[in-house]
């Protein structure tokens, strides 16, 4: 097919730890989205010819290319679409489970600029696809096992959805209803999926509501807004005299939020407010919770303080849903908000984690600002140094050396993590101290090891 070689990205694995992604119509082509629509038909379909797939999608521009060119792969082997349109991520998951389709597809980039975007999948079941499901589908997209094409009455069919919006609102208000009579909410939607459905969320709650960055154009999602970019909505809280605000990301699957002071409530405050308050009143399974390296120090030493317990994972929220699943917790997620309340979901989702920080506040009448005090960050110091191979670190002795100095040097006052990154060749360095001017010292004598050695 013309232009497939482009779209596969030969050398490398076609789906990266959040489905499959790059820039549209480059990387992510048409041509690849098709064959994609098609091999989702041929795994996921089970015994069922003809199968049915929910597709959404965030408002990027491309979105609309590449959503025809999934449903017509769809289409072309047996199966039927149901459109819902512009919708979160979460709410995706959300309906492929409750209206029992066979799989559910989403068309968006998260947190990334206009101009990339992704395909990911989940299960019917609402989670997303093990690494054995997706190799099987890369395999399929790569030409194998190739079978006639249906015909007639067989080729597949689409057809816009009705009362989605509706159904995944029911669904938000059942998780929890604070009453927000009086207060005063400004809701960043990143002029993403959430556009419509965030503030409509806060209003039916009862709050008063300031909506920012909801006219989406297709190019200006997560343009210096949403959860990436809190700055305009920390001015905006102070301006209006707001009790919080609350930032989602393109596909609002993640949430920061907004103290009314106008400080940054991340995803270490938010899980360690509503991780305590669930302990009270007997809803967090085994006292426990889940996050990832990269949570602070100060947010493990808070829970230690609460008698909660930190499992920890590599950072990917995938890595945190399946320690849960594994060890039976229902709380767990990462400090950029991609927080996962497994009672009401099976991914991450910005709008449930919003309700459920509302009604903490709500049921404590405590003001943002002094639940988030329970967590005190240590200074923590990142550096990216760009390397030939980021894989190697492990195998080079004077790292190792360096690393195991300041690991004692450190002790519980502080820690060290070394991390490849997952999309490009760079290799992470960050410290954490209480002492932030030992962190300072730490974080530049590894980093120019590590230049020294790889760079």
């Amino acid at each position: 097919m013309e232009g497939w070689e482009q779209g596969t990205r030969k050398g490398s694995r076609l789906f990266g730890t959040d489905g499959v992604r790059g820039e549209a119509n480059v990387e992510l082509t048409p041509e690849l989205a098709m064959r994609l629509g098609w091999a989702a038909v041929e795994v996921l379909a089970g015994d069922n010819p003809r199968p049915r797939l929910l597709l959404g999608r965030d408002t990027r521009l491309s979105g609309d290319m590449l959503e025809a060119a999934l449903v017509a792969g769809v289409c072309s082997a047996g199966g039927e679409v149901e459109l819902l349109g512009v919708m979160p991520t979460p709410a995706v998951a959300f309906l492929t489970r409750s209206r029992g389709a066979e799989a559910g597809v989403v068309i968006s980039a998260s947190h990334n600029p206009a101009q990339d975007n992704g395909i990911k999948f989940f299960h019917r079941d609402g989670f997303k696809l093990p690494d054995e499901v997706e190799m099987e589908m890369e395999r399929l997209v790569e030409g194998a096992g190739v079978r006639p094409k249906p015909r007639g009455d067989q080729v597949g069919c689409a057809r816009p959805s009705e009362g989605a919006e509706e159904e995944y609102l029911e669904h938000l208000l059942g998780v929890a209803r604070p009453d927000l009579s009086g207060v005063k909410v400004v809701v960043d939607c990143a002029n993403g999926a959430s556009y419509r459905l965030a503030p409509e969320l806060l209003r039916r709650l009862g709050a008063r509501v300031v909506a920012l960055h909801a006219e989406p154009d297709g190019l200006n999602i997560n343009r210096e807004c949403g959860s990436t970019h809190c700055e305009a909505l920390q001015r905006k809280v102070v301006e209006e005299g707001a009790h919080l605000g609350l930032a989602f990301d393109g596909d609002a699957d993640r949430l920061i939020a907004v103290d009314e002071e106008g400080n940054l409530v991340d995803g270490d405050h938010v899980m360690a407010i509503c991780a305590v308050r669930m302990k009270e009143v007997g809803t967090l399974r085994d006292n426990a919770v889940v996050a990832t390296v990269m949570s602070n120090l100060g947010f493990h030493l808070a829970m230690a303080r609460e008698g909660i317990k930190v499992h920890q994972t590599p950072v990917g929220d995938r890595y945190v849903l399946e320690k849960m699943l594994e060890g039976g917790y229902n709380l767990g997620g990462e400090q950029s908000g991609h927080i996962i309340f497994l009672d009401h979901t099976t991914t991450g989702d910005g709008l449930v984690t919003s309700v459920k920080l509302l009604e903490a506040m709500m049921e404590t009448g405590e003001k943002l600002s002094a639940l988030s005090r329970l967590v005190v960050k240590v200074p923590q110091l990142l550096v990216n140094v760009r390397v030939r191979d980021k894989e190697s670190w492990r195998e080079r002795k004077n790292i190792l050396s360096v690393l195991r100095s300041w690991e004692e040097r450190l002790g519980d006052r502080g820690r060290v993590l070394l991390r490849p990154s997952g999309t490009e060749p760079v290799l992470r360095v960050m410290v954490e101290a209480l002492d932030g001017e030992l962190a300072e010292m730490a974080v530049r004598e590894l980093a120019a090891v590590v230049e020294r050695e790889m760079g």
